[in-house]
């Protein structure tokens, strides 16, 4: 007889060694599961290390690199806020005033055969600035986009300035003493103008017009030079574009007799000849002649302000070589400049102003120019108002050059016992426009002035108005004093 319990108790064992076997086989695949987890974790850890690792390195380069970027900018001084005058070699940092300020009377004097110059201008490398004064009015021109490059020329008696051309710049000049012989030769060489200059007078040549000046007196002549370019002025001088053209070239275009050979007799000089005078002129030159072309010719490229139009005003006089349109009061020779002016692009409004001694040239702005000036002589005071946040006023002396941005209010006063008399180039060939602030104060309702300034209405009653143009104006006890004279 069968025994069922054993039967029963049989199947058991079976039973519980078949789930054995099943979880024996169940255990490696879970083991393997959590591998798989595992892996998986480990590389999502690995991944994210890696890319918070790129992310720093990333930014750490960047960082880098804008600090070498942004010092490259500063040493190529490309940076164009006002607030950084700042210099990386020294960390200097720079008085405020030397972005409209430049004593060029200290600059370098670039030295030559017969006279030498001295600039106040913009240079692409700031190695070639004498000092950072000098570099933080160049860079403000050039951040200003001023159109407005200013130099001194000086030639000895005989000396000549090499026939050139300027690529990016027409040229504004004034006479301020000796006399010289100017020839300008227009397009094509058949029109060659020549003219005779004197102290007071104006010259004016356009951008790529080959151009020379010759002193013919006993004296020296010093121009004052202004040119419509912010960036690095570019010249050619005729004798260097001479000596760098193959001989062939050169000998096939003029066709001398001895061809070739005669191109090789000239013989380039050691020191440059920008500014030219020979110790051996008498023997070389034996007949100059230095004739005046006709006066529709001559009034194209010359200007004679030291007899134009006085505008006298009761602190001073200002008189203008400029564009007038209609050639109002201007005339018939005057207005051949005036429209020379405007066919050019970029020419320029040039003007003496003489500020009595106490004088002052009010403030106020112009609408469409920068203007610059130089001190020919007298001194003053200067002040200039950029924004509310920069502002600045300086002494200023004969020899010292000024620049005005477009817009900023500025004015100019006279504080010696002398007449303070200086030459001034605004950014336009056409019509000059201005506002002074007497002129913005009364065409201002009072109602309006009030509300601004917190005062009563007929408080702004108190500010006359003057039949005669206070432009450059004097204290009224100065003026009681000048109208009895």
């Amino acid at each position: 007889m069968e025994n069922p319990g054993f039967e029963m108790h049989e199947e058991k064992i079976q039973s519980s060694s078949n789930m054995k076997e099943q979880t024996k086989q169940e255990v490696p695949e879970r083991k393997n599961h959590w591998s798989l987890m595992n892996i998986f974790l480990v590389c999502l850890l690995a991944c994210i290390i890696s890319t918070i690792l790129g992310v720093l390195i990333i930014s750490l380069v960047y960082i880098r690199n804008i600090g070498f970027v942004t010092e490259l900018n500063i040493q190529k001084h490309e940076i164009t806020s006002p607030k950084t005058p700042i210099r990386m070699s020294d960390k200097k940092r720079v008085d405020v005033k030397f972005q409209f300020l430049n004593h060029l009377g200290k600059s370098k004097v670039f030295q030559f055969p017969g006279g030498d110059i001295q600039w106040a201008r913009f240079r692409s490398d700031v190695k070639d600035y004498p000092s950072d004064e000098e570099m933080e009015f160049g860079t403000s021109i050039n951040n200003q986009r001023s159109k407005m490059t200013f130099g001194t020329l000086r030639i000895k008696s005989k000396g000549l300035r090499a026939p050139h051309w300027h690529f990016n710049a027409n040229e504004h000049g004034f006479l301020l003493k000796g006399s010289a012989w100017i020839g300008v030769v227009d397009a094509g060489g058949s029109i060659v103008t020549t003219y005779n200059v004197t102290a007071g007078q104006v010259i004016f040549f356009p951008k790529n017009t080959l151009h020379w000046v010759k002193n013919v007196g006993e004296d020296d002549c010093l121009f004052l030079l202004f040119f419509t370019t912010h960036e690095e002025l570019q010249t050619l001088d005729v004798d260097d574009v001479f000596f760098s053209t193959p001989e062939d070239i050169a000998a096939r275009s003029l066709k001398p007799q001895g061809g070739v050979n005669f191109i090789r007799t000239f013989k380039k000089q050691t020191e440059d000849q920008a500014i030219n005078l020979p110790p051996n002129l008498v023997e070389l030159v034996q007949n100059a002649s230095y004739v005046q072309s006709p006066d529709k010719l001559v009034w194209r490229y010359f200007y004679n302000l030291k007899d134009s139009t006085e505008f006298k005003l009761p602190g001073g006089i200002i008189q203008w070589a400029r564009f007038r349109k209609n050639g109002a009061g201007l005339n018939d020779n005057e207005k051949i400049f005036s429209d020379s002016l405007q066919m050019h692009e970029n020419a320029l409004t040039l003007a003496t102003i003489r500020i009595y001694s106490n004088g002052l040239r009010q403030p106020h702005f112009h609408f469409n120019a920068n203007e610059m000036g130089y001190v020919i002589s007298g001194c003053g005071k200067v002040g200039i108002i950029v924004s509310s946040k920069i502002t600045t006023d300086f002494d200023i002396g004969t020899g010292d050059v000024v620049f005005f941005p477009i817009g900023t209010q500025h004015y100019i006063k006279s504080t010696c016992d002398e007449d303070l008399l200086m030459i001034l180039a605004f950014s336009t060939g056409n019509q000059l426009q201005t506002l002074d602030m007497d002129d913005y104060f009364h065409a201002t309702a009072d109602h309006i002035l009030a509300q601004l300034f917190f005062k009563k209405q007929e408080e702004f009653k108190k500010i006359p108005r003057f039949s005669e143009d206070q432009a450059i104006n004097l204290p009224q006890q100065l003026r009681l004093i000048a109208k009895n004279n």
